[in-house]
């Protein structure tokens, strides 16, 4: 009988991914960076084209152009400007390309909030794995 607590091995190992290096899973850090950065480069835009000053509606704005921002890259090369600054990349676990349906899933989730705090053993987001996508180091 295995005790609690027990080692069930490092983070993506059930995925077949490697430990370290490239191809490992994104540690949170390096995430919530990319984010950082993303986010700030959509409130600037936000800022810049949709109001004349930072107000309440500024955020609501902000979101959108998140959402436009995530599903265009995301969907398409793998990676927005903040985790290509990180060096991360978003991969679907079957294709290992994400494409933009399964990209647009997965940022309407993200801009939900709450299934990107529910995390598995793994680190993925629920928005990752109802998506079926990994984010992973380059």
């Amino acid at each position: 009988m295995e005790e609690a607590g027990a080692d069930f091995g490092y983070r993506g190992e059930q995925l077949g991914l490697p430990e370290q290096g490239p191809g490992s899973i994104a540690r949170p850090g390096r995430r919530i960076g990319a984010l950082a950065v993303d986010w700030g480069l959509c409130l600037l835009i936000a800022y810049g084209l949709f109001t004349d000053g930072y107000d309440a509606r500024t955020g609501n704005w902000a979101l959108l152009v998140f959402l436009v921002l995530s599903v265009l890259t995301v969907g398409t090369i793998g990676f927005t400007p903040g985790k290509r600054l990180f060096g991360l990349r978003v991969v679907a676990l079957d294709t290992g390309t994400v494409q933009p349906l399964r990209g647009l899933l997965r940022s309407v989730l993200l801009c939900l909030a709450i299934p990107a705090l529910v995390w598995d053993r793994d680190g993925r987001g629920l928005h990752d794995r109802l998506a079926r996508t990994v984010e992973v180091r380059v």
